[in-house]
């Protein structure tokens, strides 16, 4: 197994989106993605060699000293990586394992909370709509709400469903989705909290 991944960032912050908004959180942004969303707010996230690799001794022992009772694995896309000896390590250490993916690329690792958020640009695999414990869908424009809907027929039963405003046009998009909830009460509106309150 792989003892080192190109990490871009690691910080101990607030979860600002979803299901867990508030809860104190430490995030591992791996470097690398192959989605290319014209929207994305860490570009600089996508090229995996322009990040040191890190062992991953070395960020479950970040993890465990900051005192975080999760871990974040986010990207760029972190499935395009093994994730089973970081999990591992983590969970040993008693730190709940979260994922945010694309479900672009298969799942590895053991994690105790995954939240899917498809993209147009590059479809998910089939096996996220199973495990998934939410399903985050960011609305660009009108299009995305329906497109969102088409997830939904996949998605398990217990998995919550959010529309997540994407932050350059919210506000356009926060009155259009919160009208749509209202219409779709199986939907929820997630809020990128982080960002309004100027926390990473």
């Amino acid at each position: 197994m792989l003892d080192e991944l190109p990490v871009m960032e690691q910080f101990y912050t607030i979860q600002g989106e979803g299901t867990h908004t508030g809860s104190p959180a430490y995030f591992i942004r791996l470097g690398g993605c192959d989605v290319g969303c014209f929207w994305c707010d860490v570009k600089e996230s996508w090229d995996a060699a322009a990040h040191p690799k890190l062992t991953i001794q070395s960020l479950v022992d970040s993890a465990k000293e900051s005192g975080a009772p999760i871990a974040v694995i986010t990207g760029g896309e972190p499935c395009m990586h093994n994730l089973t000896s970081l999990t591992k390590g983590l969970q040993e250490a008693g730190i709940r394992t979260h994922l945010e993916t694309s479900g672009a690329h298969p799942l590895t690792g053991s994690f105790d909370f995954i939240t899917l958020s498809p993209k147009k640009f590059k479809s998910a695999l089939d096996e996220f709509y199973a495990v998934a414990h939410e399903l985050k869908v960011i609305v660009y424009n009108k299009h995305d709400l329906k497109w969102a809907e088409s997830h939904v027929q996949k998605l398990n039963d217990s998995a919550a469903r959010y529309l997540q405003p994407e932050w350059d046009v919210r506000e356009e998009s926060v009155p259009m989705i919160l009208n749509y909830v209202r219409n779709n009460p199986h939907w929820k509106i997630s809020l990128q909290s982080h960002k309004y309150i100027g926390i990473p």
